[in-house]
């Protein structure tokens, strides 16, 4: 009788199964990824138990629960998307980093994470040109640190106004996005683009937009991401926007490259200039430089206000830390001037930095590669094509193996390392620039972030400026703000920190 009273009842209990079998199918597990141990469950759908834990409780000790349990090998993980295989201990780690693109790919997951074919798609998808124009020319970092220093004192001045001893209040990120934003602008556009306030404002929030429209397109099937992308993001807003601000810095320049060639003597030395030197076909255009111009913005100036925040939170923390951070500023300056080749000797705010990333890495697990083909590990397990590989960032960086007391913050630590040395050469690879197997946050190998030397230069001017000019601390009663915490990925939450000019 219950039928006959609820009609609608078969056709749902019909609908639920077949949609508790298409989540089995979907989910399936590979036969080959069957060696592999797995973190949470293995069955297809309580795997989607296991994906909530991860994405939304604490993805972080689910890694570190199957890096501590299998060092050295394999496990597996599950995402709302898909499993993800993680090799946990250095050497399996430097086995995925040191295979050929032809077996691991890194520019798939790359371009599948930014979900750049819906965003940001540039005109030809397979030219990566700008990654080789950040390495040849940001890496050249003396010819331009008069540049980046120059402008983040005008910048400081612009957005923390502090006058005799008052104390200002400063909305933490929010600021150091501005500052960081003008003082990269002044590299990526020039003069006299990089202090327009529009400008700014644009940049910035197109890197906002851009997050969440990562964020919502990759929620949708692939079929309906070309959808989701018409109506939920702004991108090409952005992008129309920003080439009518570009446009005429872009004519008169062409104009100069057609008259001069390569006898330009002095033509100006930002990146979209180099932009504009090396792209080749369809990429020569005016919208072409915009999309890269925009996502060489997101990538520097997000990670930058981030990696600044950061590390502003950790010495408010230990306080203790600013004098020494002085002394070393004020004797190097009183050396080397604000130069290149300053940075280079302030080995104690390079540690500090560095020490932020190791333990504040905005990444549980990242550096995603994709198996082109089949791949079969040093310890015989093999994984089938398609599979997607996630590095474990944070667990390697709290590996008490390689890091003692690594829970714990010493912002001294990476300088007492390059002192145990006693070889200039040796001490080099703890400099925060260095990428390693065991310190992630600029990847590793050939696929290593090209412009980390631009940012860590950055980073460490911005710090040292804050340090001699002025005196910080929290809102009474305030400390460091809870992080935001999604899956794989960490940001720092925003607090205010109060700012007056140096006292003593």
């Amino acid at each position: 009788m219950l039928y006959e009273s609820t009609p609608g009842l078969p056709f749902l209990t019909g609908f639920l199964v077949l949609v508790s079998l298409f989540i089995a199918w979907y989910r399936r597990v590979d036969p080959l990824l069957d060696a592999v141990p797995t973190v949470g469950f293995s069955d297809p759908i309580l795997s989607y138990l296991s994906a909530f834990r991860y994405n939304l409780l604490n993805g972080a000790l689910m890694l570190k629960e199957g890096y501590e349990k299998t060092k050295p090998g394999l496990f597996k993980i599950a995402t709302f998307r898909r499993w993800i295989v993680v090799p946990s201990g250095t050497e399996m780690i430097e086995e995925v980093l040191k295979a050929p693109d032809s077996a691991l790919s890194a520019r798939g997951p790359l371009l599948d994470f930014l979900q750049i074919k819906y965003t940001l798609s540039f005109l030809n998808m397979d030219d990566m040109y700008h990654r080789s124009v950040v390495l040849s020319k940001v890496t050249r970092m003396a010819a331009i640190f008069d540049q980046i220093h120059d402008e983040l004192v005008g910048a400081f001045d612009d957005f923390i106004p502090t006058t005799g001893q008052e104390w200002v209040k400063v909305s933490t990120m929010p600021a150091m996005q501005r500052i960081v934003c003008q003082t990269s602008s002044r590299v990526a556009v020039g003069a006299p683009l990089y202090r327009d306030h529009d400008y700014q404002t644009l940049v910035i929030s197109f890197i906002e937009n851009f997050m969440i429209s990562v964020l919502i397109i990759s929620c949708f099937p692939k079929f309906l991401k070309p959808m989701a992308a018409r109506f939920f993001s702004r991108i090409p807003s952005h992008v129309r926007q920003t080439m009518e601000f570009i446009r005429f810095i872009v004519e008169e320049r062409s104009a100069k490259m057609k008259e001069f060639g390569e006898n330009w003597d002095d033509a100006p030395n930002d990146m979209l200039m180099w932009l504009m030197s090396e792209a080749k076909g369809v990429e020569r255009s005016l919208e072409g430089w915009t999309r890269r111009l925009l996502i060489l913005n997101f990538a520097s100036i997000n990670a930058t206000s981030v990696m600044l925040t950061q590390t502003l939170y950790r010495l408010l923390a230990h306080p203790e830390y600013i004098e020494p951070l002085r002394q070393e500023v004020e004797a190097v300056v009183a050396e080397e001037g604000w130069t290149k080749a300053g940075m280079d000797k302030m080995h104690k705010i390079d540690s500090f930095v560095r020490e932020t990333q190791r333990i504040d890495t905005p990444m549980f697990l990242g550096l995603n590669r994709l198996a082109l083909r089949p791949f079969t590990f040093s310890n015989g397990v093999t994984i089938p094509a398609g599979t997607l590989i996630g590095l474990p960032d944070h667990s390697v960086h709290t590996d008490e193996e390689i890091y003692p007391n690594a829970q714990e913050f010493d912002g001294f630590r990476f300088l007492k390392l390059r002192e145990k040395e006693g070889d200039d050469v040796l001490a080099a690879r703890h400099q925060m620039a260095t990428t390693s197997v065991e310190l992630l946050s600029f990847e590793y190998g050939r696929n290593a972030c090209p412009g980390r030397l631009l940012a860590a230069n950055e980073v460490k001017a911005l710090l040292a400026h804050i340090l001699v000019t002025y005196d910080i601390k929290f809102e009474e009663g305030k400390g460091v703000p809870r992080e935001l915490r999604f899956g794989s990925f960490r940001a720092p939450g925003n607090a205010n920190i109060l700012f007056r000019k140096r006292q003593k």
